[in-house]
């Protein structure tokens, strides 16, 4: 039971607390319904006044608005009229104004057509006058030219018997003329033919003695000064000129750090130095000499191409068969590079103007061959520069004269690969790489007399190409070589019928040869001595020319007892 009423007063509890909050929202609608009226009169009373003042205040803006309106039509009337006013002034004035520049540019015109008026007045009475000088001028020349007709006729009557005087004459000269002709032949007992071809023939023996006589005079005179003129053009250009000479060989040397060295270039077995000498083409000498190697070949370039190579291999170290490859693989390139560059600066330095690359890398390998020791490239260059000067003494064209001489020798960078003598094979390689100009070929297969020489600038380049190779110092040979080529020299003399003997003197430059005077004739000389010449040119190879002297004496002894 008492469980019970706990329950009891917990409901109630319960209870009270839900009526009250219901109590209070009763309480608060029953105000909202009270004052919610009141709130809307007071609002709508609110309204009414706002609306009311507003639509006062429109009434008085309408009225002002409507004031200003009548105000400004009334002053836009006024300014109407003003402006009209002003406007009937201005065109008043304009109209005034207008009137006076009309009259003063009618005064202005006016008074410039006055001022062409008395121009052409002026000009005008100037034509009349000199109208008048010309009209008096005119009859004077008339009168003139009635006194020069008057003469002419005078003039002209006396020449017509003059004329007639003069034919008289000169029918009278014939006459006497034929009657001395008559007479003459009759005298000589010669027809007028035979007479005047006498007297040709006695002109034309005179006048040919006559011309022989001077031509002969001119051709001695030519000759002493031609002679005279060559040589000093030849001293002054030799003299010019000074060209360094430098010698090469057939072997360069290869300094080594150690004598180890010379082991790693070997090889195991001497596998690296075959490899070497295989891919460059030389031979390699490694003896007992300390710190040097020994290259090799009589080609320069492959020689070069070797001296470079062994040079990268010992800095490099590493030396075995690729390495050695890759090394002289590398140089070849290298060395073709140098080649044109080389060939560059000698056109440069000849200053001949374009050519073709080619050629440019035939001339770079010139550098590389020596003829009797001569560098060729420096040969070529020296001969460009004699030349030049030369064609500059006779009035030619350096510049062509230069082009001749510095590829004259160009066939001696590939006569190796190719048959013939080098000038017919420079000759022939020019004209494929693209030279067109006929002197510069001419000149290339000509400089050695091997064609028939008829341009100027061949001969220069075969003058200087002498004065190169014979100069002092220019070309030296090795003692064997230089005995041989005297004893073939001389061999080759004795070898002709009636020569006693032969004697190569100056170093192989001239030869003397003595005949057996008994057996040959002086015909028969002088054929043996141009036989001799020409052999020599085709049998031998020799620097510059040789000179051929033959001998042909008769000496008779008798003793008196």
């Amino acid at each position: 039971m008492l469980f019970l009423a706990i329950l009891d007063i917990r409901l109630w509890m319960n209870c009270i607390l839900w009526i009250r909050p219901l109590g209070v929202l009763l309480a608060d609608m029953t105000t909202l319904w009270i004052e919610v009226p009141i709130l809307i009169a007071v609002t709508t009373g609110t309204a009414f006044f706002v609306y009311w003042i507003m639509k006062r205040n429109q009434r008085i803006d309408d009225r002002r608005y409507e004031q200003l309106v009548e105000e400004a039509q009334i002053r836009a009337v006024s300014i109407l009229e003003e402006a009209k006013a002003e406007a009937r002034n201005q065109a008043n004035l304009l109209a005034k104004s207008l009137e006076f520049q009309t009259r003063d540019e009618l005064v202005r015109r006016k008074e410039e057509f006055e001022r062409e008026l008395e121009q052409i007045r002026l000009e005008h009475r100037e034509t009349e006058r000199r109208l008048e000088k010309r009209e008096d001028a005119a009859e004077q020349k008339n009168q003139y030219l009635l006194k020069k007709e008057r003469s002419l006729e005078n003039a002209q009557r006396k020449l017509s018997e003059r004329k007639e005087n003069l034919e008289r004459k000169t029918q009278e000269v014939e006459k006497r003329l034929l009657l001395q002709t008559e007479k003459l032949h009759e005298i000589s007992n010669l027809s007028r033919e035979q007479a005047e071809k006498l007297l040709f023939q006695r002109l034309e023996n005179e006048l040919t003695d006559h011309f022989a006589r001077m031509l002969k005079k001119q051709i001695e005179e030519t000759k002493r000064t031609s002679e005279q003129e060559s040589r000093r053009i030849l001293a002054s250009t030799i003299q010019r000129l000074a060209a360094q000479y430098t010698a090469d060989s057939t072997v360069s040397t290869v300094d080594i750090p150690n004598d180890e060295m010379k082991g790693r270039i070997i090889g195991r077995e001497g596998r690296n130095i075959r490899t070497f000498e295989k891919c460059t083409g030389v031979d390699v000498i490694v003896d007992d000499t300390p710190g040097v190697v020994v290259v090799s070949a009589f080609d320069n370039v492959r020689r070069e191409v070797a001296r470079l190579s062994l040079n990268k291999l010992i800095l490099d170290g590493r030396i075995h068969p690729t390495r050695i490859e890759e090394i002289v693989t590398e140089t070849q390139k290298e060395m073709e590079q140098m080649i044109v560059q080389i060939g560059r600066r000698a056109v440069e330095e000849a200053d001949i103007g374009l050519i073709d690359d080619r050629l440019i890398e035939l001339l770079g390998r010139l550098k590389f061959r020596t003829s009797y020791s001569q560098n060729v490239l420096q040969h070529s260059l020296e001969v460009a520069h004699l030349t030049g000067m030369m064609a500059s003494e006779l009035g030619l064209d350096p510049r062509l004269a230069r082009r001749c001489a510095l590829l004259h020798d160009i066939g001696k960078a590939a006569d190796h690969e190719m048959e013939g003598g080098h000038p017919k094979i420079g000759a022939e390689l020019a004209r494929r790489y693209g030279e067109t100009s006929a002197d510069v070929l001419h000149a290339i297969a000509g400089h050695h007399d091997d064609i028939h020489i008829d341009h100027i600038y061949t001969v220069l380049v075969a003058s200087a190409d002498a004065i190169s190779a014979s100069r002092p110092g220019s070309r030296r040979e090795t003692l064997d070589r230089y005995i041989k080529r005297l004893e073939a020299l001389e061999a080759l003399a004795c070898g002709f019928p009636g020569v006693e003997g032969a004697y190569a003197i100056q170093a192989g430059r001239e030869l003397r040869v003595v005949v057996n005077a008994q057996e040959t004739t002086d015909a028969g000389a002088l054929k043996i001595c141009q036989d001799i010449a020409r052999t020599i040119e085709q049998q031998l190879d020799y620097p510059g020319e040789i000179k051929v002297t033959l001998v042909r004496e008769l000496r008779l002894l008798e003793i008196a007892r």
